[in-house]
């Protein structure tokens, strides 16, 4: 059994999903379900016999004691989290309270279960922590990716809260040895992400003929990463990392958040072609930019594939495209 935080989310929802395919092994799923965690994200299984799901607050330490103590779980991994930079900026207070003070609870109920399990229990035990590469800050044009030997340079209120998360999962491994794992991605996509970052805006804007915004000049630079390939990251970081150790995960995908918008629109030109034959391009609208907007993010994931034999395997151009239909094809 383990207990996932936040499973109703973009990626929660896509880690569960891989898990109960591919694994012969229970999953408890804990989540607010606040407005990016989804229910409907996890109907194809809400019936199976090997997943359980509990709403709830990971500050909320009896509950999750509760459940701890209920399901007993081998790992838990953590992804509840606020994770969008723009509400971030328009309100860090409720970026804190989950990202850091959520984290802490959550660290404290998770200290107390596994101080009480059998020897053997205690040494198998895992806590995954599900970061991020933002919190490494920005590089520029020429420099080398994030290795996971880079310092913290967090820039914006949501990376800044998830460097304090991870902190707090180091020291809780340096102070009280339980066995945890953090994890840095790059910037994730495919299906069932919720519509407020950019792939799924502007794929939705434009199936709608509307106005695709692209902040500045578009020429921010990201390394992209199906949600498939983390998943399959997460499982074998689970699987073989070493206790108290970080491991990057990447796409192996830079492009500028403009060409991501072409690809959409090529993608769409080709699955759905507009009224009258204009190409989805014509709607992009350049607009003013995101105060402290990053300029570019890449991933040096070596060590992962030399440590664990992970790397991703899905393409950006068949991904895009795959995850473009996705989306024309689930409306709802």
């Amino acid at each position: 059994m383990i207990l996932v935080t936040g499973g109703c989310g973009f990626i929660g929802s896509a880690f569960i999903l891989q898990w109960l395919a591919t694994q012969n092994e229970p999953v408890v799923n804990l989540d607010l379900l606040t407005y990016a965690g989804r229910l409907s994200n996890l109907r194809s299984v809400q019936d199976h016999p090997g997943y359980h799901f509990s709403r709830g607050d990971i500050a909320d330490t009896p509950l999750v004691g509760q459940l701890l103590a209920q399901h007993r779980p081998r790992a838990v991994v953590h992804f509840a989290a606020e994770s969008h930079v723009d509400r971030s900026i328009a309100g860090p207070l409720a970026f804190t309270q989950t990202n850091v003070v959520g984290t802490l609870h959550l660290l404290e109920a998770v200290l107390a279960y596994w101080q009480a399990l059998p020897a053997d229990d205690a040494a198998a035990f895992r806590f995954l922590n599900v970061s991020t590469d933002e919190v490494f800050g920005s590089l520029g044009p020429q420099d080398p990716p994030f290795s996971e030997a880079n310092r913290y340079e967090p820039n914006s209120p949501y990376s800044a809260s998830k460097a304090a998360a991870d902190h707090l999962v180091r020291a809780w491994h340096h102070t009280y040895k339980l066995p945890t794992l953090t994890t840095h991605c790059s910037n994730n996509y495919g299906p069932r992400q919720f519509p407020e970052k950019l792939i799924p805006l502007v794929t939705l804007n434009a199936m709608a003929g509307k106005p695709l915004p692209v902040y500045g000049d578009g020429l921010q630079v990201r390394d992209w990463l199906h949600v498939d390939d983390h998943c399959a990251a997460l499982r074998a970081v689970l699987a073989g990392g070493t206790p108290g150790d970080t491991y990057n995960i990447g796409g192996r995908s830079e492009r500028t958040n403009l060409a991501v918008v072409h690809a959409i629109c090529s993608a769409l030109d080709g699955l759905r072609p507009r009224p009258g034959g204009q190409p989805h391009a014509s709607l992009i609208t350049h607009v003013t930019d995101r105060p402290g907007h990053d300029r570019r993010y890449a991933i040096d994931d070596r060590k992962l594939e030399r440590t664990l034999g992970c790397r991703p395997t899905i393409a950006f151009e068949d991904g895009i495209r795959q995850t473009v239909a996705w989306y024309l094809d689930n409306p709802a």
